[in-house]
């Protein structure tokens, strides 16, 4: 007898893995694919997991990315008020 612990898992097929990963890379499109594969039920397991991983690495790249923009943005502003005041220097 077949409990739902040993029940073989379908293959995902390459068909199935082809047409997955164009949607990966439509911009947009692809964050609510990844939430409706990692969330909906019937979704084959391995897809599933693999939309949850994807779903992991895009929220630490926007983490990473907001910490590099706020780092380099404060040190550019940093070094617009450190620099020369042409503006405010007597004229010619």
């Amino acid at each position: 007898m077949e409990t739902p612990e040993n029940t073989p898992t379908p293959v995902v097929t390459i068909g199935e893995w082809i047409i997955t990963m164009l949607v990966s890379v439509i911009p947009l499109v692809n964050i609510i694919m990844f939430f409706v594969w990692s969330f909906a039920r019937g979704t084959n397991p391995n897809k599933a997991n693999w939309a949850k991983a994807m779903l992991i690495w895009i929220a630490i790249s926007i983490v990473l990315w907001g910490a590099l923009f706020f780092i380099f943005g404060s040190a550019f502003l940093g070094l617009l008020e450190s620099g020369p005041d042409f503006i405010d220097e007597p004229g010619y």
